[in-house]
């Protein structure tokens, strides 16, 4: 990967995140500065709360204490339709981001731009939009396509092209090769590679993949017993001595 400099402007801030369940403290004290432009990879054992973590960051959960600033802006604070406003600029791909069986590819691209009509006003012709994100993954011969009508992969790149078709200015990856063979994995990389370049989008990717860690991470952060335990390149993390470390690169 290229060089990633931590001057760049900070897009979120999470600073001392707390939360728990019960008597198990999932999150506490967290920190994590997302840059512009970067791709960022944190690493956690099941368990380790980054699943909390990113629930708290699109404000599905609260957090106990803490706070979570993302493009200027405290979610924490946040009128509904501000934090609404807010995600349109933010896009998800999460494991099972499930396309819907009934409706074409070409539907179910339509269906985050007749949600967030604010964002792009109203659209009589949707077509260019949904070509453009299609064209971005490779797949616009598949625009009337039914859902069963593709392999896994393929599901996997259009549901990544619905997350695109807002242009958001910051994605978040939840797993995103888990389950898939290693030549599409690496393709689905390589995507996501590209998009970072042409839209200098600005990304989290949660992975337990070491492969996908390597290829696609500017910076890593390692979430060890709630806490952001190691941060730090690829490289500086799997040269370290600290056995905890070395458990994630075994």
């Amino acid at each position: 990967m290229e060089t990633f400099s931590t001057k760049n402007k900070v897009i979120i801030e999470i600073k001392d995140l707390r939360k728990s369940y019960g008597d198990n403290q999932v999150l506490d004290g967290f920190n994590m500065n997302l840059y512009e432009g970067e791709n960022l990879v944190i690493m956690g054992k099941s368990g380790s709360g980054k699943s909390v973590m990113i629930k708290c960051l699109i404000g599905l959960e609260d957090p106990d204490s803490g706070s979570i600033i993302v493009m200027d802006k405290d979610i924490g604070i946040l009128e509904r339709e501000k934090l609404d406003e807010l995600r349109t600029e933010v896009g998800f791909l999460f494991q099972g981001s499930a396309l819907y069986d009934s409706m074409t590819v070409r539907e179910n691209l339509e269906f985050p731009l007749r949600r967030h009509t604010k964002k792009f006003g109203v659209i009589n012709d949707t077509t260019p939009l949904v070509m453009e994100a299609l064209e971005n993954v490779g797949l616009t011969h598949t625009i009337n396509l039914m859902p069963e009508e593709l392999s896994g992969g393929m599901k996997r790149r259009i549901a990544l092209a619905r997350t695109l078709i807002l242009q958001p200015k910051i994605i978040l990856y939840d797993e995103p090769t888990t389950g898939l063979d290693p030549i599409t994995a690496k393709e689905i990389i390589e995507l996501m590679k590209t998009i970072q370049h042409k839209y200098n989008t600005s990304s989290i990717i949660i992975t337990h993949d070491v492969d996908c860690a390597r290829a696609i991470s500017n910076r890593m952060i390692l979430l060890v017993d709630g806490i952001n335990y190691a941060e730090g390149t690829f490289d500086e993390l799997n040269s370290s001595n600290d056995p905890k470390i070395q458990a994630f690169f075994k």
